[in-house]
């Protein structure tokens, strides 16, 4: 029988056949990817040096931290989880 070094060379081997029309257009679309994703790194490495020299955040007064909080002036029951609104009183 075959050890598990030998069947792994043989399917190499097919899959290199097999995939020979398709072997050229892998490796262009991979050093295409490569090249898109260091040109991507040094536009972010640019944009973070550029974003140091510039000032702190604002802060928006109003808005919490917090997804799904209603703001610190808006009292708690005036809204509920979700975003609906309590029911009405009726009369």
């Amino acid at each position: 029988m075959f050890g598990l070094s030998e069947l792994a060379i043989i399917l190499i081997v097919v899959i290199a056949v097999l995939a020979a029309k398709k072997l050229p257009d892998l490796a262009r679309s991979a050093g295409k990817s490569a090249r898109i994703l260091k040109a991507e790194a040094r536009a972010i490495k640019e944009e973070q040096g550029a974003a140091g020299e510039q000032a702190a955040p604002r802060v928006i007064q109003g808005e919490t931290g917090t997804p799904g909080t209603p703001p610190a002036d808006v009292p708690r029951s005036a809204t509920r989880p979700g975003g609906e609104e309590p029911p009405r009183a009726q009369g």
